[in-house]
């Protein structure tokens, strides 16, 4: 698989050729389950384009996407820096890279968020970001379920989003996993 190219669309949503870099390496160090599981194991929490194999992937490309034509908009995109945009659309592709953990357990892991964006910042020397830019992604990564915060024994897991940035990547995140939004893709790709 050609991860380069798999990514083409994504990578250039990225205005800064350092962080279409860094996302590079943030995808090649990825578990290969990302590009292949679902995004749903039930269905019950993902729409259609997001199910069978590789909807776990195809999921991550909406939400960038959505993301991407969110700040497209002047009236929405005019209040973030491209700085703040390309790690927003950075976080978004790579939010649920961790989703069955590392290693990759039989269901999805609660705590996720925490997982990848803890892995953003152990690996930012090694990806080349930054320690503000690696915990900027953790911030925004790690509060992207929202409300939906605490784990299937009551327990309080999750941070519920407070900032504009944490609240940006978390609608995009919910928006791409609602059923009445359709994301066409072609053999992986989004259709433009």
């Amino acid at each position: 698989m050609d991860k380069e190219e798999l990514f083409l669309d994504e990578l250039g949503y990225i205005k800064d050729e350092n962080y279409q870099e860094v996302l590079l390496k943030i995808i090649n160090l990825l578990p290969e389950y990302w590009f292949e599981v679902a995004a749903s194991s039930t269905g019950k929490y993902h729409p259609e384009y997001a199910l069978g194999k590789g909807g776990l992937l195809r999921h991550s490309k909406a939400a960038m996407r959505i993301g991407y034509e969110l700040l497209s908009d002047p009236c929405i995109g005019d209040k973030y820096t491209d700085r703040e945009k390309d790690l927003i659309l950075m976080s978004l592709l790579v939010h649920d890279g961790l989703k069955l953990g590392l290693p990759q357990e039989k269901y999805t892991r609660f705590d996720h968020p925490i997982l990848m964006g803890k892995f953003i910042l152990d690996k930012k020397d090694e990806i080349g970001l930054n320690l503000e830019d690696a915990t900027f992604m953790n911030d925004v990564i790690k509060t992207h379920m929202g409300p939906w915060t605490t784990d299937y024994d009551g327990n309080e897991v999750l941070e519920k989003p407070k900032t504009k940035y944490q609240n940006f990547v978390h609608m995009c995140d919910f928006l791409a996993s609602r059923k009445c939004i359709l994301v066409p893709f072609e053999e992986n790709n989004i259709s433009a």
